[in-house]
């Protein structure tokens, strides 16, 4: 299936655009988040996820992979289908979503249309469920990967919060390395981390 699609913007409308490549025009449903990243006639890259059913077949593109990410970890939730997912992207960036998760912060979430409370909990409590496999406990309600220095609860709703984005334990221990997290919040460091990521 399509991991991307590499062409020029084309057309850009609530949320979708279409990358012409080729001469072909994808339409790819995407958010406020990837759209606010680009430009009609410039070109562009949009990281890709195919839903197919007997009666459609749906492009979704994202600016980032981190999005593209999170993306697909919200659809995998139980009532959470594309379009909320695509809401919650919306009105959230990866950085924000995540920091959600690691710091239960159900508003955000819940600043998306149409995502209630209950909602809001199930996802933060999946998303953070999903976690426990690949990190070991740090103490009280904090993840961290294995050979990360604890670093107080601080370091473990940061790597939380980059697990949900997809990165592993060896990743987030690379990333945290460089990042003074007791000088910065638990937003400006994951905003840090995933800016490194992009150069």
């Amino acid at each position: 299936m399509f991991y991307y699609l590499k062409g020029i913007i084309t057309v850009l409308e609530s949320y979708m655009a279409v990358v012409d490549c080729g001469g072909v025009g994808y339409a790819c449903h995407t958010t406020a988040y990837t759209q606010s990243s680009l430009k009609i006639g410039e070109a562009a890259t949009l990281y890709t996820f195919c839903n197919i059913r007997e009666d459609a077949f749906d492009i979704f593109g994202f600016f980032t992979q981190q999005e593209l990410e999170a993306f697909k970890m919200l659809i995998g939730i139980s009532g959470v289908g594309p379009k909320a997912a695509l809401a919650i992207l919306s009105a959230n960036s990866p950085a924000d979503l995540a920091s959600a998760v690691a710091l239960e912060n159900e508003k955000a979430l819940m600043a998306a249309p149409g995502i209630g409370k209950k909602l809001a909990q199930r996802i933060l409590l999946e998303l953070k469920d999903k976690m426990s496999g690949n990190f070991v406990s740090s103490g009280g309600d904090s993840w961290l990967p294995a050979g990360v220095p604890t670093g107080g609860t601080k370091a473990g709703d940061i790597s939380s919060a980059l697990g949900v984005l997809g990165y592993s334990p060896a990743e987030i221990s690379s990333a945290l390395k460089g990042v003074d997290i007791e000088k910065l919040s638990v937003e400006d460091a994951i905003k840090l981390v995933l800016k490194n990521s992009l150069k």
